[in-house]
């Protein structure tokens, strides 16, 4: 089996990140997190930024100790050495890319609808597809596109904040009024989902250079420049409109730019958020494929999604079964129900990356690690317990319908896994004796 082309330098990887977590995400959950949180709602996001951080931390020491491809599966199932506990967490993340890959694909055609009249599920399966065959292509050229999108993007929100602070307001905002504790809590794990992506970077870790020290520099970079970006987005858009009427809106931040600025400035932030969803899409396809990629490699999936192209050096039997299986998502909808269905499932995941570090410290204490998590009482990293706690609290939260979906997705590959995956197990061990 070939190996990938290693092409992606730490600015481009930095891009990557700032272009995973900057997506869908802020442009349509600030409005519904606001009418929870009230004015406090950046408070919700400091919260997010803070358990992210842990979470990146994590994810920067094991991506550092494993750089490869498949990188939760890799991570899990080193530090519990089970085949069942790594395929599930690798289950987990493979599933919930294609979710979210088809749930953006779907607000990109929400989007599209403003600029050409055609069925929004049209809209999200073109651009599901046009993005697969750049993913195809290849990592240089996906990285370079990503990073275009991505400072789009940015330039997006930025504008969003200039409007926001250069907006002259009535009387003073009250950053402090809030619905109350539980709101706070309730819209930082509904914000959540505007944090996830950094854990995907470590899935490209084989198309890194440099990637035992360019890996942890770009994780962190990207989720603290993504953290500041967020609180002064959700600071700045209360003083152009109230939280009610944020909670309201189907568009926040267009709606936000239409006051400020006019329609002229609603039809731009509308233009610059088919950025955000496309690089979203983009990226969650190629972290994707990569997740099958390895996996297969590994032989926990069939052997077909390890195959690289000759030319374009990328899985693209893995591209094409993500592009396959996110089509069929896009018949989801709600992009509330399925972003908490997403965030749950990742907070599964995070729970158990922070438990691996810790585990990993007493297994493999020899092991070199360019990259160490800071704080530590002599083995014992202290910040993945915080992390680890933040994570199960999180699981507490979430209503019963998100709970059961989530439940669903693990059962479904419990069985995909002793119907199919162990009988390979099998099969591959007697053939090796």
């Amino acid at each position: 089996m070939s190996e990938l082309n290693r092409n992606m330098s730490l600015f481009h990887l930095i891009m990557y990140g700032v272009g995973l977590i900057l997506g869908a995400g802020i442009y349509v959950l600030i409005g519904e997190a606001a009418g929870l949180a009230g004015n406090a709602v950046w408070i919700s996001f400091l919260i997010g930024s803070i358990v992210a951080v842990f979470a990146g931390l994590s994810y920067a020491e094991l991506a550092a100790l494993f750089p490869k491809a498949a990188a939760e599966y890799v991570f899990v199932k080193n530090a519990f050495r089970s085949n069942f506990i790594a395929f599930t967490v690798g289950w987990l993340t493979s599933i919930t890319s294609m979710i979210t890959a088809a749930t953006v694909g779907l607000g990109f055609g929400g989007y599209l609808v403003g600029f050409i009249d055609i069925p929004i599920v049209i809209g999200a399966i073109v651009i599901l597809g046009v993005l697969s065959i750049i993913s195809f292509v290849g990592i240089r050229e996906s990285s370079w596109m990503n990073t275009i999108f991505a400072i789009i993007t940015i330039a997006g929100l930025v504008m969003v904040i200039v409007l926001g602070f250069s907006y002259e307001v009535k009387e003073p905002v009250d950053y402090l009024q809030t619905t109350g504790i539980s709101g706070i809590v309730l819209a930082f794990v509904l914000i959540f989902f505007a944090f996830i992506g950094f854990e995907d970077m470590a899935n490209i870790a084989e198309e890194v250079k440099r990637p035992a020290k360019n890996l942890p520099r770009g994780i962190l970079l990207a989720v603290l420049i993504t953290g500041v970006i967020y609180i002064l987005v959700s600071i700045s858009v209360l003083r152009v409109m109230t939280w009610e009427e944020l909670g309201q809106s189907s568009a926040p931040l267009a709606d936000v730019a239409n006051r400020a600025f006019g329609e002229n400035g609603s039809f731009t932030l509308s233009a610059i958020a088919l950025f955000a969803t496309a690089s979203t899409i983009l990226i969650t396809l190629i972290a994707g494929a990569r997740m099958l990629y390895g996996m297969a490699r590994d032989g926990s999936l069939p052997k077909v999604f390890g195959r690289i192209h000759s030319k374009t050096r990328t899985p693209w039997m893995a591209v094409i079964a993500i592009f396959v299986i996110s089509t069929g998502f896009t018949l989801i909808g709600d992009i509330v129900i399925v972003a908490n269905i997403v965030v749950f499932a990742i907070v599964i995941t995070f729970a158990m990356i922070n438990l691996a570090v810790i585990i990993l410290r007493y297994t493999k204490p020899n092991e070199p690690r360019p990259f160490r998590v800071p704080i530590n009482i002599g083995k014992f990293p202290v910040l993945p317990l915080f992390g680890l706690a933040a994570t199960l609290y999180m699981i507490t939260q979430f209503d019963l319908q998100v709970i059961l979906s989530g439940v669903g997705i693990v059962v479904l590959g419990a069985i995909v896994y002793f119907t199919y995956i162990k009988r390979l197990e099998k099969i591959h061990s007697e053939s090796n004796k």
